[in-house]
């Protein structure tokens, strides 16, 4: 079992930068590829990148490459999703998430097991 935990959400004018957590716990959690989702109300979770389980490779949706960057440290058990440059259409809660498979870069949010409960990003124009 996994238990994952985002933290560092907040209100951010446009063009500016957040720097969200996600804090895992769990036996074997350093071999999990971990990912990122964001949701507005009524719509489908997207994806937004994930990392490996070693941090040595990455994938990012085209919506935010370039701008945000993934990165993870497994002595602390911690991801990090680094946001810059935010833009209005940012706005929306934050997900972490993994599954067993390690996979780190399936778009498809039903594909992932284990889940936080969500940050709330918020940019202003």
């Amino acid at each position: 079992q996994v238990q994952l935990a985002e933290s560092g959400g907040g209100l951010v004018q446009a063009g500016g930068s957040l720097r969200l957590s996600c804090a895992a716990s769990g036996r074997t959690v350093n071999v999990y590829g971990i990912v990122w989702f964001r949701q507005l109300p009524g719509k489908e979770r997207e994806f937004v990148g994930g990392i490996n389980w070693n941090g040595s490779s990455s994938k990012y949706a085209d919506s935010v490459k370039g701008r945000f960057t993934i990165s993870r440290d497994n002595a602390k058990n911690t991801v990090y999703l680094q946001m810059n440059s935010l833009k209005p259409e940012d706005t929306a809660i934050y997900y972490c998430a993994a599954d067993r498979s390690g996979s780190y870069s399936a778009p498809n949010s039903r594909f992932y097991e284990f889940w936080g409960q969500g940050t709330q990003v918020t940019v202003s124009s």
